[in-house]
């Protein structure tokens, strides 16, 4: 596998950093990421990504666009009101890079078909809005040893999280969540959130999934980094493998 001409090009700037250079940028052109969620936090993850040169792209999304999804899903546009959310956000990562092949899957995900969409990515993101979508995938991930990029945002705060709960020493999502089958918690509809805050966070989930395919600078498994721009804080948390959880079952 080689870059093309039009792909010397266009990931110019990658290719001068030395941490990714031309080995790096093909990796990515070898890799495959599974997109959990079409939405706030997939619009700039699915733009970024292509955008890098990612070479496959799976878009995970049940969902059609709203007037009320425009604030803050960019990929989107008037036109696309009613539409599948998992084809316009195609459509639109397609006209970014040509180059990427990406696959739509319009359908949502759940503990029965999660291994089956995700089989094949060498990273998943989950930017999903549903609790026991995030613990199927987490699960799924898991099982089949796929790090886990886990973004999450609610009105002015986000947080984002790299799982390899398989690695000694890593945690799982479960060991920060636990094992409860459902949490009640208010929807970006009941509470709001801020536009820009969903594009933060979506586009350091893409910095992620990148790092993941090709590795540089610190390794961010295992911590949490939370963004509350209400006050202008950003910090990290370190994240502890729980010594109950049933991923050392699952990983045994």
């Amino acid at each position: 596998m080689t870059l093309g001409p039009d792909e010397l090009a266009r990931y110019a700037r990658h290719l001068v950093l030395r941490e990714i250079g031309g080995v790096g940028q093909l990796r990515l052109k070898r890799a495959s990421v599974a997109m959990v969620g079409a939405g706030g936090i997939g619009s700039p993850a699915i733009q970024y990504l292509a955008a890098a040169g990612v070479g496959r792209l799976v878009l995970i999304d049940d969902d059609r666009v709203e007037a009320s999804n425009l604030q803050r899903q960019t990929i989107f546009r008037t036109a696309d009101i009613g539409a599948a959310k998992a084809a316009a956000a195609a459509e639109a990562a397609t006209a970014i890079n040509p180059h990427v092949v990406i696959e739509q899957r319009a359908t949502r995900l759940g503990e029965g078909n999660a291994a089956e969409l995700l089989g094949g990515a060498d990273v998943v993101i989950d930017g999903s809005d549903s609790f026991a979508t995030r613990l199927a995938v987490a699960d799924a991930a898991l099982a089949a040893r796929i790090p886990l990029v886990s973004a999450a945002v609610g009105q002015f705060e986000g947080q984002l999280a790299v799982y390899r709960g398989w690695e000694a020493g890593k945690p799982c999502y479960r060991c920060l969540v636990g094992n409860a089958p459902s949490r009640d918690g208010g929807s970006c509809a009941d509470d709001g959130v801020l536009g820009p805050m969903v594009g933060m966070i979506g586009s350091l989930a893409a910095l992620e999934a990148i790092r993941s395919i090709t590795p540089f600078g610190d390794d961010p498994a295992g911590q949490l980094l939370i963004a509350d721009m209400l006050y202008f804080r950003v910090r990290t948390i370190r994240l502890e493998k729980d010594p109950a959880c049933r991923c050392r079952i699952t990983t045994a």
